[in-house]
């Protein structure tokens, strides 16, 4: 029996999160996104603002180079404006959304030579989309794992407690 997760459950996994660390990182009195990452990085993403706004910024990108666009200069969405880095991802999803939509299912699987950090790689549309949602979901992990260091209280994030298959009477328990 084969078993398939479709894209669409992840993206409204993804959803869910969103909404969680918007509502979590409103509510708190520090400046969460300004927290350290850690001094074992590799230079790019020094604070959770800048954690989040890669996640968004992957996102957008990733659909502007299957769409064959140049791509945006996401630096200068700046990393510590909760607000803008938010909107940003809400745009960022819409476009991803507006690409699903659009892309022909028949050119999922074909391969397709990519320039990502510096290496040459043939990947499959298929698989680029899938990669948006799943490092979406391990950066938020990353993300939660900083903040419980700093003694915030992150709540489940557990893809069983989100609202993706649940029925009406069970999604207004979960949130």
């Amino acid at each position: 029996m084969a078993i398939t997760l479709e894209l669409e459950d992840l993206l409204g996994y993804t959803d869910w999160q969103r909404s969680l660390w918007l509502d979590l990182l409103r509510k708190q009195e520090s400046d969460l996104l300004k927290v350290p990452s850690g001094p074992h990085g590799d230079g790019r993403l020094n604070t959770v603002g800048e954690i989040v706004r890669h996640i968004f910024s992957a996102e957008k990108r990733y659909i502007e180079r299957l769409s064959n666009v140049p791509l945006t200069d996401t630096s200068l969405i700046p990393a510590d404006d909760l607000e803008t880095l938010f909107a940003f991802g809400a745009q960022s999803r819409a476009a991803f959304r507006s690409f699903l939509s659009h892309f022909p299912e028949e050119k999922l699987d074909v391969l397709e030579q990519h320039n990502i950090a510096g290496h040459a790689l043939r990947l499959t549309p298929r698989k680029i989309l899938i990669h948006i949602a799943m490092h979406e979901v391990r950066h938020w992990a990353q993300i939660a794992t900083l903040l419980r260091l700093q003694g915030v209280k992150i709540g489940f994030q557990d893809f069983l407690f989100s609202p993706v298959f649940m029925h009406d009477e069970e999604k207004s328990t979960s949130a």
